[in-house]
């Protein structure tokens, strides 16, 4: 699994951006290679999770130009390995 970290300034770039990204996500999830995301609740930025490998995150970044929209930065993108709940080693 993989984490991404998405930090936001004000923008109304990025706002209008959202609802294509937010479809998108809802299609990966659908599809089981989002397993959660969303904003911090302050809307400094959001966190999510993908169970997929680097290639299919730097996939999914690459195709949706939400991630290259003025007041979007990707904080950091990280390999992650939850010990409880979905995806959990055994």
């Amino acid at each position: 699994m993989y984490v991404l970290e998405l930090a936001f300034s004000p923008s109304s770039r990025r706002l209008a951006a959202r609802s294509a990204h937010r479809q998108r996500l809802v299609e990966l999830h659908e599809q089981g290679v989002l397993v959660q995301a969303g904003p911090w609740q302050d809307g400094t930025g959001a966190l999510l999770v993908f169970d997929t490998d680097a290639q299919g995150v730097a996939d999914i970044i690459a195709a949706d130009p939400y991630y290259r929209t003025d007041g979007v930065t990707v904080v950091a993108l990280r390999r992650w390995q939850p010990v409880v709940g979905a995806g959990a080693a055994p």
